[in-house]
């Protein structure tokens, strides 16, 4: 099941991708999918989601998305250059206009001090640009999803 408030959040990017006429690529690590299956229940989502890309280890990430392995050894699979890497990725391979990708430590364990559980980065890349940020979600693995 997923949250009303997950549901109302694809329900805005859905508009607002409509309103360009772009279409949304996903591509996920930590979530393995979650975000894809969110958009999916969106009425209508066909119409501005493309699909994605569930990458959740760093062969995939390779492959599918063709993050580079001097990225994932220099930075690790959950950093804001991994994640910028899996968008530009996604966007590449996919043809629409923006894309979406994260990466994290959904735990219970794996986590460190610098890259504790819950810790989760974005990205999101279109016609040229890239942005990440990160969270921290408190809690269990649920709290990620």
């Amino acid at each position: 099941m997923v949250p009303q408030s997950t549901v109302n959040l694809a329900v805005e990017l859905g508009a607002w991708l409509e309103q360009r006429g772009w279409r949304c690529v996903t591509a996920e690590s930590c979530t393995a999918g979650g975000i894809g299956y969110a958009i999916s229940t969106v009425a209508g989502s066909s119409a501005w989601y493309e699909g994605g890309f569930i990458t959740y280890s760093n062969a995939m990430k390779q492959s599918q998305l063709g993050v580079t392995s001097y990225t994932l050894a220099k930075y690790g699979a959950v950093s804001a250059e991994t994640a910028a890497a899996m968008a530009r990725g996604a966007l590449t391979t996919s043809g629409a206009e923006m894309a979406v990708a994260v990466t994290g430590v959904a735990g219970p364990g794996g986590g460190s001090t610098e890259k504790p559980v819950g810790l989760v980065w974005f990205g999101l890349a279109w016609q040229g640009e890239c942005i990440t940020w990160q969270q921290v979600f408190p809690g269990d693995r649920q709290a990620v999803y």
